[in-house]
């Protein structure tokens, strides 16, 4: 839904909503597991000093507590019992998953005169699903819990809560005919610049581990914190292009051009980014023997001290790129259409290159 209103001859003003829901979309869930147990596990620091704390975990493999070869010292976690031993995972694909959009959009738009226009639009939006994960071709399933699906509902991770996005072009031609060299020298230059500003996007908080003990090390995420719940950086950047046509003769032009990226140097910090959205490691899952109190453990997690801190950045400035190149005029396109081409739809193109099409 848009409302649009004129302001004036060349200013417009808009606001759109948009709401989408997806339904039937496709995720994998490995079917082959059996009811999960509740369990807890320590936490420790990097220096092995443990924080008295202790996380809750729906685990799949069970708990050893008495001593056999397999487990000299109890308690030990028991490979999974699957209901089907002879396979291990089977993942099946459901077109079960679905999605919902909600974004709101106002934007302004300046048609160009006197030598200036811009547009700019800022959107306000939220993305959430529950997993569908199917895109990336075979992968394990990324459902943590297939008993519990709907704890894998969250952010989208394409979401992004707020976006600006400022568009500016200026042609200035400030010198006539009376002012020649000026004119040749200043006039028919182009400058066009963009600038985007975006809010962080959703992160998952992985364990590096099996720590639901279900074969799968992809799809553990910390206790207490759901698929995409955190937010990365934000991100900024403004690209400025310079642009400017020299007329050779009736048939063609010169086009010469200067392009400088985040030309700001705005330091856009980096998450880790895989197939399934940006993830950091928010501790280590390691088995062992662990006794905190009176009470023993056969794994415990050990927080990362680095945990959501950015190693790296996007693409720090860079200086600017020149090219030229030769442009027709729609003259000459036309003469050497006359033939090959409809001669109707001839168009001059933003940089002044020319467009064609055959007859």
């Amino acid at each position: 839904m848009t409302l649009e209103k004129e302001l004036t001859s060349k200013l417009v003003v808009s606001t759109t909503y948009l709401y989408v829901h997806g339904e039937h979309l496709l995720r994998a869930v490995d079917v082959n597991l059996p009811p999960p147990a509740t369990v807890q596990y320590p936490v420790y620091l990097e220096d092995g000093t443990a924080t008295g704390q202790v996380l809750t975990e729906q685990s799949f493999g069970t708990w050893q507590r008495t001593q056999s070869l397999t487990c000299p010292y109890p308690p030990c976690i028991n490979a999974v019992q699957r209901p089907i031993p002879q396979a291990g995972a089977i993942d099946v694909y459901q077109s079960a998953a679905s999605s919902l959009y909600n974004g709101l959009t106002v934007s302004a738009r300046n048609q160009m005169g006197r030598g200036l226009s811009f547009q700019m639009a800022y959107t306000f939006a939220k993305a959430l699903d529950d997993g569908q994960d199917a895109l990336v071709a075979g992968t394990p399933s990324t459902v943590q819990n297939p008993y519990a699906i709907k704890t894998d509902r969250g952010l989208s991770t394409t979401d992004q809560r707020q976006r600006f996005v400022l568009q500016g072009v200026a042609e200035p031609r400030p010198f006539h005919r009376e002012q020649p060299i000026l004119r040749a020298l200043l006039n028919n230059w182009k400058f066009s610049r963009v600038t985007t500003i975006g809010s962080g996007r959703p992160v998952t908080a992985l364990v590096s581990g099996d720590a639901n003990a279900d074969g799968n090390i992809g799809n553990d995420r910390l206790p207490g914190l759901g698929r995409n719940s955190l937010v990365g950086p934000d991100y900024a950047s403004t690209e400025l292009r310079v642009s400017r046509h020299i007329r050779l003769n009736a048939r063609y032009r010169l086009e010469l051009m200067a392009e400088g990226f985040n030309i700001m140097n705005h330091d856009n910090k980096k998450i880790t980014t895989s197939d399934n959205g940006f993830t950091t490691t928010a501790a280590d899952f390691q088995s062992g023997t662990y006794v905190v109190g009176s009470t023993m453990y056969p794994a415990r997690y050990v927080v990362n001290s680095q945990f959501m801190q950015a190693q790296s950045s996007y693409t720090p400035r860079q200086v600017p790129v020149f090219c030229a190149s030769a442009v027709l005029t729609i003259d000459r396109a036309l003469d050497l259409c006359r033939e090959g081409c409809d001669s109707n739809r001839v168009q001059q193109g933003e940089f002044g290159g020319v467009t064609v099409w055959p007859k």
